[in-house]
């Protein structure tokens, strides 16, 4: 779930005179690394982002949180692209990131990589209708891999990092490819912003901790990718984030 009000910015840019710009925009792409590419995709009711990365060299993709309706938005880009979905990785379990995750293990037959912290949520769901407020028909998924702070593994011909950062909720965590100088953050971290710590688990001290310790203390020029608005990085936050300076 994402910050509260207008502190999580969102962004209708896409392309420019053919060109892919880099922002948060439904289908944008850009090449991290070589021969491996971002899809940026918004779905869902409050557009979470979903980050679709692909390496059609290799035939292989990966999905970064699950977002409502993401599956259709995936489909056409991988069958495009004749890459097969191999992972899901879930930054953390609150349902904004999850809604899709069961109808996009069952269509693909990705294996799903999250954090033991958020098991409940990920597992039985319907815990989160008392602060939904509302029925959603959420499904439980199963988690394959359960991963922990400093946990690396490889996907799609590069090294991945595990990064724990909570304080949004228990067990949202990160997923760092250095080679691309790229981090994925979930809701820990937004463009000028953080993510919400008043739903259950959150706590303002542990994310103001969490930032400091496991965002700020990568290289300035990693590009953040939050799980709502635009990217930034960890320079910029580090100087000009005004809820946690680095």
């Amino acid at each position: 779930m994402q910050g509260g009000g207008d502190r999580a910015r969102e962004s209708s840019e896409g392309r420019e005179e053919g060109k892919v710009v880099f922002a948060v925009a439904r289908s944008a792409e850009t090449p991290l690394v070589t021969s491996m590419k971002l899809h940026v995709l918004p779905s869902g009711p409050i557009q979470t982002v979903g980050y679709l990365l692909t390496a059609p060299e290799r035939g292989e993709a990966v999905l970064i949180d699950a977002p409502g309706e993401i599956l259709g938005e995936i489909e056409p880009i991988l069958t495009r692209e004749k890459c097969r979905l191999t992972e899901l990785w879930l930054t953390h379990g609150h349902w904004d990131h999850t809604q899709d995750a069961a109808k996009v293990v069952r269509a693909t037959g990705a294996k799903v990589r999250a954090h033991v912290a958020d098991r409940a949520m990920i597992e039985t769901p319907e815990i989160m209708k008392k602060f939904i407020g509302e029925d959603l028909g959420l499904e439980p998924v199963k988690v394959d891999f359960w991963m922990k702070q400093g946990d690396r593994f490889e996907a799609l011909g590069t090294t991945v990092e595990v990064r724990h950062v909570p304080g949004h909720c228990p067990g949202n965590i990160l997923f760092y490819l250095a080679a691309a100088g790229a981090a994925f953050v979930g809701d820990a971290l937004f463009n000028r912003s953080i993510g919400r710590t008043d739903l259950p688990g959150g706590s303002f001290e542990m994310l103001a901790q969490s930032i400091r310790e496991q965002i700020y203390t990568l290289p300035d020029k990693t590009t953040v990718y939050p799980g709502h608005g635009e990217p930034t990085s960890v320079g910029d936050e580090k100087t000009g984030n005004p809820y946690v300076k680095g």
